[in-house]
Formats: structure tokens, sequence, C-alpha cells
């Protein structure tokens, strides 16, 4: 019986060789139903070209550091398996809206920027003293922002989210998610300092609920539900008398 095997079309990139971007073609066997598109790239690293690029780290859908383009769909390499693929052909290019690197590497500088910008961690007007004790939530009070904080920045959302490639100045979904992780959390105080960006032209407003970041989310996060709830909260702040505003 001839062997299993399956054909990967990867983006190769050297920016100091290239002028664009390219496919390039490898035969792999595939004869385990488990193999992964994370496996195949592994496998070409490992026994066919040693100079492909591309980032991974844990293999269990944790990190969010395999985010690829896998036949145009955003999706994490380590989660996508070549059973559903075979016997077409896979191709795997670099996260769309993102500046390129090298090859299957994107630079994430600009999302670092606009999650740094939403501060995400627990904002106090008052620090609680280290040996004051722990600081409780009840569960219904962890089940407000539970969904919000399985965030992995993985970066998929955006490379599904249409107003974010047409506009990159655009906050966009992961950061808006995490920003209402904190806002619902019952130890925070950060709203006030949270709002100006979300409340901004390219916060929040800018977003045209399409839902594909929602949709290609790994851990059901549901960021769309997360800007349109935030677009909300800040109409009612805006409409509420300044007084009643927390």
């Amino acid at each position: 019986m001839p062997e299993k095997r399956i054909s990967i079309h990867a983006t190769r990139y050297d920016p100091e060789h290239d002028k664009e971007p390219r496919l390039q073609t490898y035969d792999i066997p595939f004869s385990d139903e488990s193999m992964v598109v994370l496996d195949a790239l592994n496998y070409i690293k490992s026994h066919v070209d040693g100079s492909l690029s591309y980032r991974w780290s844990c293999r269990m859908g944790i990190c969010g550091s395999c985010g690829m383009m896998v036949n145009g769909t955003p999706k994490l390499t380590c989660s996508a398996f070549l059973r559903d693929y075979w016997p077409r052909a896979v191709v795997v290019q670099p996260l769309n809206n993102f500046p390129l690197i090298r090859d299957l590497v994107i630079d994430m500088d600009d999302f670092m920027h606009k999650l740094k910008s939403i501060k995400p961690w627990i904002i106090r007007k008052q620090e609680i003293p280290l040996g004051a004790g722990e600081h409780r939530q009840t569960s219904d009070q962890i089940d407000e922002f539970r969904q919000f904080s399985e965030c992995i920045n993985c970066m998929l959302c955006y490379a599904a989210c249409p107003v974010y490639g047409l506009n990159n100045e655009f906050l966009g979904p992961a950061a808006t998610a995490l920003a209402r992780r904190y806002n619902l959390d019952s130890r925070d105080e950060g709203l006030k300092q949270r709002l100006p960006v979300l409340a901004e032209s390219e916060g929040v407003w800018e977003c045209s609920f399409v839902g594909e970041c929602s949709v290609v989310c790994p851990k059901g996060v549901d960021p769309a539900k997360a800007i349109q709830q935030t677009k909300l909260d800040t109409t009612m702040r805006f409409v509420l008398p300044y007084g009643n505003r927390e």
C-alpha cells in the first residue's frame, strides 16, 4: 500500500532577499490521523527545510503563539487536524492584517501597544495591604467576567476582522474583550482610566459588528459581545447625569 502523503504550501519570505512573499510546496508523509498542521510544519523544519520560520510553544491551544491562516481561515495550527483537509493540499500563511517579519512570523507590536493602552490589570484607588488577607469574590462575581478572561492573545480575531484590515488604528476585538474582563471584575476600580481609550472614535465605535472575531476565537471568548456591551456602557455613562457616573 502506497504511503499516505499530503502537500503543504507554506509562505516563504526573507526580507533581505525577497520582494514579495511566495508559497513553497512540501510533500510530506501523513500516516498518523492525529497529526495537526503544526506537526506538519515541525516535520518540514526537522526533516526537509530547517530555514522555515514560524512561532509555536505549548502545542495545547493555550499559548496562542501558533496562529496562522490555514486554507484562508485564521486557526491555531496546533488544533487544525490534517485529516480535515486531506487529500486536499493545506495552504499555511501568516495571519492577515499584520506586517510580515519572515515566512509565517508576524509583527505583533501594534497589538501589544493596544493591549497596554487598556491597562489589562487590576487597578485600585487604594491598594489592599498584603497582610489584609484575600480579596474574596463570589462565584456570581467571577462569572461576570469569566468568559472574557479566556483570551489567549492569539490574534486570530484581528486576522478575521475586516475593520482592522481597513484601519489598523481600530482598538480591535481582543483588547476590548480584555478591557471588559477587568471592567467587570468586582476588585477593579479602573473603569475611568480605560473608558477614554474604549470610547474614542477608533475604539469600540469603529466596529461594524460583522462578528467574525467571535466566529474564529478558539476559546469561545465572544469579543463581538464585549464590544457591543461596551458601546452600551459608554452610551449610558454619557447620557446619565455626571454625578451618577461610576
